[in-house]
């Protein structure tokens, strides 16, 4: 019998469970004692910089090594339609988890708009392949995941962390993230086997670092110390995400997050102070 997504799903969960045991027994960077010193390591806080930094440095060399090339490959093999079309059907393939988070954030009109956008997506365009809401007017509800859940019910982000993989983060994202992993409905209504749980985690992937190739590259350039400088725009992104409808559409964390749904690549004159 092929496995359910929802134990396809716990590898996930459990993954981030080993990996918060291990940076809760991880060494911190040590406080320093100077006033002002302390005040800036406070304002940064990232006390767990050097294993983050050594995370941050293997996700680089895979990146650099296989996901960017096979990225790269596929967006210039893949034709844009059909990019756009798989990029439209996993969207629409998580709009039930946006639903489930925006009815438990008490978003009623959010829940709606993506109940409708489901539906409309889903019948008229075929499965999701097209999106036909957007044009409507009923737009991808922004901040609909579990951790932002978890920020509207006043829970902190806690310190900067850095995921294998995933790449930046903090402890809250990180359990919403578990959470979203095994609450998709599909593994109640439909066999999916393990491996296709993955592939589509993989495409997912892949979609989304072919379309942040250029932008990355350009922060990369223009940063003096890039794991400063993806920290600083990460937080700026993330904040302006679950402020409102103020980030990228399309969930950019390489554009300003303060351009507004149309983006903009962030300029060497406005990245942000390296701590």
């Amino acid at each position: 019998m092929p496995t359910r997504s929802r134990g396809s799903s716990r590898p996930f969960a459990f993954g981030v469970a080993a990996l918060l045991a291990a940076t809760a027994l991880s060494g911190c960077a040590t406080p320093p004692t100077d006033p002002v010193q302390r005040a800036e390591f406070d304002r940064i806080n990232d006390p767990l910089e050097p294993m983050n930094r050594t995370i941050f440095d293997i996700n680089q060399a895979i990146d650099k090594n296989a996901i960017r090339p096979v990225a790269i490959a596929y967006r210039d093999v893949v034709p844009e339609f059909a990019r756009d079309g798989l990029h439209n059907a996993m969207r629409n393939f998580g709009e039930p988890v946006v639903f489930l988070n925006k009815v438990l954030q008490g978003d009623p009109g959010a829940a709606g708009k993506t109940l409708l956008r489901f539906l409309a997506n889903s019948t008229f365009g075929l499965g999701g392949l097209f999106d036909v809401a957007t044009p409507r007017g009923v737009t991808h509800q922004p901040a609909g995941d579990f951790g932002a859940t978890l920020y509207s019910w006043g829970i902190g982000e806690g310190p900067y962390l850095v995921l294998p993989l995933l790449g930046p983060s903090n402890p809250r994202d990180t359990v919403g993230f578990a959470v979203d992993s095994v609450s998709s409905p599909w593994g109640y209504i439909v066999n999916i086997p393990t491996e296709a749980s993955v592939g589509m985690f993989v495409a997912k992937g892949i979609d989304i670092r072919s379309r942040t190739v250029d932008a990355s590259d350009e922060l990369e350039r223009n940063s003096v110390d890039y794991y400063a400088t993806l920290r600083s725009v990460f937080r700026q992104y993330r904040q302006a995400e679950l402020d409102g409808n103020k980030a990228p559409a399309d969930g950019d964390l390489y554009n300003d997050p303060a351009a507004g749904a149309g983006g903009g690549t962030l300029p060497s004159s406005q990245l942000p102070t390296i701590p």
